[in-house]
């Protein structure tokens, strides 16, 4: 005779329920990510004027809490750049173009 193996019941939710991030961090957190973009905007659109005309298509890296910025062609270099000054800084990177982005969809 053959034998079956009993079926296990499926485990259904999280597997580390006690690790749930609560909704009030959930709220703050993306507040601060808002708020952190916000200001790359703002130095984005309060430089990306004068520095278009020169360095069109370059990488700008921006780093929000004082307002220093880096350029280069190469991506990796700004990055660098910004890196040397700010190790643990949060650093947003965007591309000097009307827009800002770097490429289409």
């Amino acid at each position: 005779m053959t034998q079956t193996t009993p079926k296990r019941p499926r485990r259904r939710g999280r597997l580390f329920p006690e690790y749930t991030i609560p909704p009030e961090e959930l709220a703050r957190r993306q507040a601060e990510k808002d708020a952190r973009s916000q200001r790359y905007r703002d130095v984005f659109a309060r430089v990306s004027p004068e520095l278009i005309e020169n360095h069109y298509d370059w990488f700008i890296v921006i780093e929000p809490n004082s307002g220093d910025y880096f350029i280069d062609p190469d991506e990796e270099v700004a990055v660098q750049k910004a890196r040397q000054k700010y190790p643990s800084g949060m650093v947003g990177i965007m591309r000097l173009n009307e827009t800002g982005t770097c490429g289409m969809i």
